[in-house]
């Protein structure tokens, strides 16, 4: 179990290295286009870090945003250890300078500035971890940088591409890319160091980059927060979440869900059975087979009551994980709803409510907030928007009550998103597809103070007692499939003629799951449980 003693004290020991963040940066050049179709990027080297300790690669940020960011700069965590044996003296050190550098692009005339980038060349059986930039065509002094030990790193790859030059002298564009452990979520051990890439002829699936992550080698993971400071957290930090005004499908407590006649199926069997409040009597374990599910009453009165929910009910059940090799931790929110109301299509100026398509019973959403374990601070929430979501800069966000972010769930699907508005799932260019509104209300749950911490698997002594229900992996509502085509062939005879498409590229344009109704399964079902979230 985590102690929590190395939680937010701006260092963490990864077995061998040793490494703290920084944010004083000194600018060395700019990039943009020469017509000037984007705001380009600024390039920068960490500075104001101690002696002993080494820059890994330099940072870079879009000039559209205020300069907020880290690098990781490490040294030899057993260097000035009294224990530090002959046996240690003898092997490799983690961290060496690399035997020199490969110029790999000069910005070309047009740009404010020149840049140079330099890739460290490692000495052999060590990885570079970041490009080198410098304003004058003078190769870097190999001091100004380390390599590490390959044992203690890992592959990484691209990920946001953050910007894009076509160059007169190569036929593939200079692109600057963010960078980050190719293996994440809870048990993977990659280190986001901060730094970036960049080159020719790159795309986000290339996975042969010629610069690697850190990799936490110890598996105490000294740095994740306790369990009073998991408290501390989401006090501090925990959203806000609003729904519509005109949201007709509250959330509500699982256990309210289940005392209020919710009920179990088994496949075979005609009458379903009411589930105890605590959910014991639903199957544990096991996988998603078909072989259970759950369903509303079938009393009507029942049935609609329970759709509605019951919004003073509602709490947030939480799920805290390790991130990014333990330097970060993931704050996993969790919302229910007994159901899942139908969607509205929009085409052009048109909005036409459907009557069965998107609807399903029980629902689940979340958001994730990842806490940085050097410093303590919110970082990023992602946004879960149906098949998909986002990762949104803690600068970025809206703020309620101090550090608290707001969450808008929109009308009847419950998606999460960062601000207000209407979204469109489906051809954005076309101006056709499903709606999801969020704004403010009256509605709300403030998640800081109604949660339940529901899982966090790092604390390995029985400090939180999963509940039952969470051990239940199948559907938390029936499959029913019916005819689609009926509904879309009315929506085709009301749209104007000039976006009347046919009934199947209509169909395309909208995600699978809107035509049937199948419960989703619970949060531990889920992808993101253990792995990262999917953007």
């Amino acid at each position: 179990m985590s102690s929590g003693k190395g939680f937010a004290t701006g260092r963490v020991n990864l077995g061998e290295i040793e490494v703290i963040q920084v944010t004083q940066f000194e600018r060395v050049c700019s990039c943009k286009t020469v017509r000037g179709k984007t705001t380009g990027v600024t390039f920068y080297r960490p500075v104001g870090f101690p002696d002993d300790f080494h820059c890994l690669g330099h940072y870079c940020q879009s000039n559209d945003q205020h300069l907020r960011g880290f690098v990781l700069v490490a040294r030899d965590a057993n260097a000035n250890k009294d224990g530090y044996t002959h046996e240690l003296k003898l092997a490799l050190p983690a961290l060496r300078k690399p035997l020199n550098y490969s110029l790999i692009w000069i910005t070309e005339s047009g740009h404010d500035d020149c840049g140079y980038f330099w890739l460290p060349n490692p000495p052999k059986g060590y990885k570079a971890m970041g490009i080198i930039v410098t304003d004058n065509l003078k190769e870097p002094e190999v001091e100004d940088v380390r390599c590490v030990r390959a044992d203690l790193t890992q592959r990484c790859e691209t990920s946001d591409l953050m910007f894009s030059f076509d160059s007169k002298s190569s036929k593939h564009p200079f692109q600057v890319w963010n960078m980050r452990p190719s293996r994440r979520g809870m048990f993977a051990r990659g280190v986001f160091t901060g730094t970036f890439y960049c080159g020719t002829y790159l795309s986000s699936e290339d996975d042969l980059l010629e610069i690697a992550c850190l990799k936490n080698l110890d598996d105490t993971l000294p740095a994740m927060p306790n369990l009073q400071q998991i408290h501390a957290l989401i006090k501090h930090y925990g959203p806000t979440v609003f729904f519509h005004p005109k949201e007709e499908y509250m959330p509500s407590s699982v256990q309210w869900f289940f005392k209020n006649g919710a009920l179990l199926y088994e496949d075979g069997k005609q009458k379903g059975v009411p589930i105890d409040y605590r959910g014991s009597n639903l199957p544990g374990g096991g996988e998603n087979d078909g072989e259970y599910w759950i369903d509303l009453p079938t009393d009507d009165d029942a049935r609609d009551r329970l759709k509605r929910g019951d919004l003073e009910s509602a709490e947030l059940y939480v799920h805290v994980k390790p991130a990014m090799g333990g330097t970060f931790t993931d704050i996993a929110m969790w919302v229910f709803c007994p159901f899942n109301g139908p969607c509205t299509l929009k085409a052009g100026i048109m909005s036409i409510p459907l009557t069965k398509l998107g609807q399903h019973v029980s629902d689940w959403e979340h958001f994730t907030l990842r806490i940085s374990n050097l410093t303590g601070e919110l970082w990023q929430v992602f946004f879960s928007e149906h098949s998909g979501g986002q990762w949104v800069d803690a600068s970025n966000l809206e703020f309620i009550e101090g550090n608290k972010p707001i969450v808008y769930s929109s009308k009847h699907g419950h998606a999460s998103f960062p601000h207000a508005g209407t979204y469109l799932q489906g051809s954005s260019k076309l101006g056709i597809g499903v709606r999801n509104d969020a704004a403010q209300s009256d509605y709300y749950v403030d998640s800081s103070t109604k949660y339940q911490l529901i899982a966090a698997e790092y604390l390995v002594d029985g400090d939180i007692t999963e509940p039952c229900w969470l051990q239940y992996m199948r559907e938390w509502g029936p499959t029913i499939v019916y005819d689609s085509r009926a509904e879309i062939d009315k929506i085709v005879n009301l749209l104007p003629f000039f976006v009347r498409f046919s009934v199947e590229n209509i169909i395309d344009l909208f995600p699978t799951e809107l035509y049937g109704e199948e419960g989703p399964t619970g949060p531990k079902e889920k992808y993101n449980w253990a792995g990262d979230e999917i953007c």
